[in-house]
């Protein structure tokens, strides 16, 4: 099963997002965004940033 965005308002009335790994652990979450449609625009965002990405080890300078 692949993974999903949920969208969700939380208890202060804002909008955010959790990706959901096929499993239905949380993977990762988004920022509140004032509006249904920026939190949807933050699932497209983290889709296009995702695609072809690389992944490089962060040196702890």
């Amino acid at each position: 099963m692949a993974g999903k965005f949920e969208v969700y308002q939380d208890s202060a009335g804002k909008f955010r997002f959790r990706l959901k790994a096929g499993n239905g652990e949380v993977v990762a979450t988004g920022q509140a965004y004032a509006s249904l449609a920026g939190a949807k625009e933050g699932c497209a965002a983290v889709q296009r940033a995702a695609d072809g990405a690389s992944v490089v080890e962060a040196s702890n300078d």
